[in-house]
C-alpha cells in the first residue's frame, strides 16, 4: 500500500484535487481508496467528499462525530487504512500525520507556510499565487496539471508503519519519511516493513518493530520446542 496526502486549509480545493487525481490514477490501472478528515461534523452522503466515490474505489471519512468507512466511533487513520483494499489510497487532511508524502494545496493565506514540514513533494494552487512558499524546494504546479501530479504521485508515494521504533536509524517514522522524500532513503530501509518474522492478517502483512518481531519469533519458538517432533527450521502458522 502507498499514500499520499492531500493537505491544505479550507476552500483551499483539496476534494476536488483528491477527486482528479483518484480519476487519473484509476484510469492508469490503480485501485485507488481515499480517507478524509474534517474538524468538522459531516453528512457523508450530501457533501462534495461523497463525490470521490465516483473515481476510488473505497472513501472512508474521519470527522468530529464519526469515522469510517462507516465505522463508530473515534479511529486512527493507521486502524482505518487496515480496512481498505487498493495500492494507492488518497488522505485528504490530516496534517498531523507524518508518515508519508504530501501535496499541499495554497489558498493564498499566510498559514499555508505552516504547509512545509519537509514532506510535500508539490503544492498547487492558481498562477498568481505560485511562489517561493514555506522555504522548501519543491515543483509548484497548476491544480489543472493533473497528469504531472500524478506522475509525482506514482513517482513518490509510501506509508511508514508509523511506529517509530528506531529501528531506521532515526528517532521516528518522520525522521526517515523527509528523507525518503528529498530521496537520499528508500522505504526499503523501514526495518519495520520488513520483520524477520511475518505476521499476515487477511493475506495483509503486520508491521511490527525490531523488539517486537524477535519476542514473537523466540516465544513461538519456545512454545513449540517442547513438543514431540519439533525440529529447528522455518515455521509457518496459520489460524483461521
Amino acid at each position: 500500500m502507498r499514500a499520499i496526502g492531500i493537505v491544505g486549509y479550507k476552500n483551499s480545493g483539496k476534494t476536488t484535487l483528491s477527486r482528479a487525481l483518484a480519476r487519473e490514477l484509476v484510469k492508469r490501472g490503480h485501485r485507488v481508496a481515499a480517507v478524509k478528515h474534517s474538524s468538522e461534523s459531516m453528512d457523508f452522503l450530501s457533501t462534495d467528499t461523497s463525490k470521490l466515490k465516483e473515481y476510488a474505489d473505497q472513501v472512508g471519512f474521519v470527522s468530529a462525530t464519526e469515522s469510517g468507512i462507516f465505522l463508530k466511533g473515534e479511529r486512527s487513520l493507521d486502524e482505518i487504512l487496515t480496512h481498505l483494499d487498493a495500492d494507492m489510497i488518497i488522505i485528504e487532511g490530516f496534517k498531523q500525520e507524518l508518515s508519508y508524502p504530501k501535496i499541499a494545496c495554497l489558498s493564498g493565506r499566510a498559514e499555508d507556510e505552516n504547509l512545509f514540514n519537509g514532506l510535500i513533494i508539490c503544492a498547487v494552487g492558481p498562477s498568481d499565487q505560485m511562489g517561493e512558499v514555506g522555504g522548501q524546494d519543491v515543483p509548484y504546479l497548476n491544480r489543472d496539471a493533473i497528469e504531472r501530479i500524478a506522475d509525482l504521485v506514482e513517482e513518490k508515494a509510501f506509508k511508514l508503519p508509523r511506529l517509530n521504533c528506531g529501528g531506521c536509524g532515526y528517532e521516528d517514522c518522520y525522521g526517515l519519511a523527509r528523507e525518503i522524500v528529498v530521496g537520499a532513503k528508500t522505504v526499503e530501509e523501514c526495518v519495520a516493513q520488513h520483520p524477520a518474522v511475518e505476521v499476515l492478517i487477511d493475506g495483509k502483512p503486520l508491521a511490527m518493530n525490531p523488539f517486537i518481531s524477535r519476542m514473537v519469533g523466540d516465544t513461538v519458538r519456545a512454545m513449540l520446542s517442547s513438543l514431540r517432533g519439533f525440529t529447528r527450521g522455518k515455521i509457518e502458522i496459520k489460524i483461521d
